[in-house]
């Protein structure tokens, strides 16, 4: 596990996205002015918060602290993949996981 930021890494995390601050508020399920003043302030967010951040981002609190501790072992398509994926909207999560279904022959 890597010493990081939580703040810079919750943007960074939007940045990788694509998203507004307002998009994750959403996902996460706070009010986006909680979001707000958390990224501009120098407080770390309460373990409460940082929690509903990660599941907006539909991460593990583990994975925000070691983002590649699930990687090594993965290819470069199952990384891309992945990627690709975890910066979806959760309709076209939806979208996605059917279309791979009907790839594999699945109905």
């Amino acid at each position: 596990m890597t010493d990081r930021n939580p703040i810079l890494h919750i943007k960074e995390l939007c940045a990788e996205r694509g998203w507004s601050y307002y998009q994750l508020a959403k996902s996460a399920g706070i009010p986006y002015s909680t979001l707000s003043t958390l990224l501009n302030s120098t407080n770390l967010p309460s373990l409460t918060t940082l929690e509903k951040i990660c599941s907006g981002f539909g991460i593990s609190l583990a994975d925000f602290f070691d983002p590649g501790r699930d990687l090594r072992f993965m290819s470069d398509d199952q990384i891309e993949c992945i990627s690709i994926f975890n910066a979806l909207p959760d309709e076209k999560k939806q979208l996605a996981i059917a279309y791979m279904k009907g790839l594999k022959g699945e109905t």
